[in-house]
C-alpha cells in the first residue's frame, strides 16, 4: 500500500482511508471496487458442508448476475490477467480472501488442494458464463447452473480424492506464505 501511495503522490493513510486494506485495494485495482469477494466466499461456506458446493456457485454467480450480467467480471478478467503485476497478485489475493475462508472450513490435511480445485470449477464457469458467453451456460438461471455445477464442486470441496500413490495435496494453509511490508498487513 506504501508503494501505491508513493506512486500516487499522496499519504499511505490516504490509500488506507479510501480502501481499507491491501485485499480491495487490488479488488479496486482489476475493477471489482463494488464487490467484496471475501465475504462472499463467507457467506457461501456459511452452513452444513453437505451443500457447500451448490452455495458457492450460486452465491458467486448471484454477485455477477446482480452486477449488469457480470460487467464487472468481464472488465476485471481481462484486466488481470493482461497485465504483469497485478497476475503476479492473483494467487495471493485469491488465496487469502477468497479461497482462505473456503479452506477454512475443510480437513486441513488437503484444504489448499480442495479450494483450489474448486477454484478451477468456478474460473471456469465465470469464464464461460461472462467473458466468452457460452450458450447455454450463459443464460441458463443461476439456480439451475448451480445445480449442475454444485455437486463437482461438493466433490472437489468434501468427497474423496484418488490421487496417485494414495496422497491428499498438500495441507498447507492458503494465504501463509503471504508477506507483508509492515505490521499492519500492507
Amino acid at each position: 500500500m506504501r508503494g501505491v501511495a508513493r506512486r500516487a503522490g499522496v499519504d499511505p493513510g490516504t490509500v488506507r482511508h479510501w480502501f481499507g486494506d491491501k485485499a480491495h485495494l487490488f479488488a479496486a485495482t482489476i475493477g471489482l471496487s463494488g464487490v467484496d469477494p471475501g465475504a462472499v466466499a463467507r457467506a457461501a461456506v456459511e452452513g452444513p458442508l453437505g451443500s457447500v458446493g451448490e452455495r458457492i456457485v450460486r452465491h458467486v454467480l448471484d454477485v455477477w448476475d446482480a452486477d449488469d450480467g457480470g460487467a464487472g467480471i468481464r472488465i476485471a478478467l481481462p484486466v488481470a490477467l493482461s497485465d504483469p503485476e497485478r497476475r503476479a497478485l492473483l494467487p495471493q489475493f485469491l488465496g487469502a480472501e477468497v479461497l482462505g475462508p473456503i479452506a477454512a472450513r475443510l480437513d486441513p490435511a488437503s484444504a489448499r488442494l480442495r479450494a483450489s480445485l474448486a477454484a478451477t470449477q468456478m474460473v471456469g464457469v465465470l469464464l464461460a458464463r461472462y467473458v466468452v458467453g457460452l450458450e447455454p451456460i450463459a443464460s441458463l438461471p443461476a439456480r439451475e447452473v448451480a445445480a449442475l455445477v454444485g455437486p463437482t464442486l461438493q466433490h472437489y470441496l468434501v468427497g474423496e480424492l484418488d490421487l496417485p500413490g494414495g496422497g491428499q495435496g498438500s495441507g498447507v494453509a492458503l494465504g501463509e506464505s503471504a508477506t507483508h511490508n509492515s505490521s499492519h498487513g500492507e
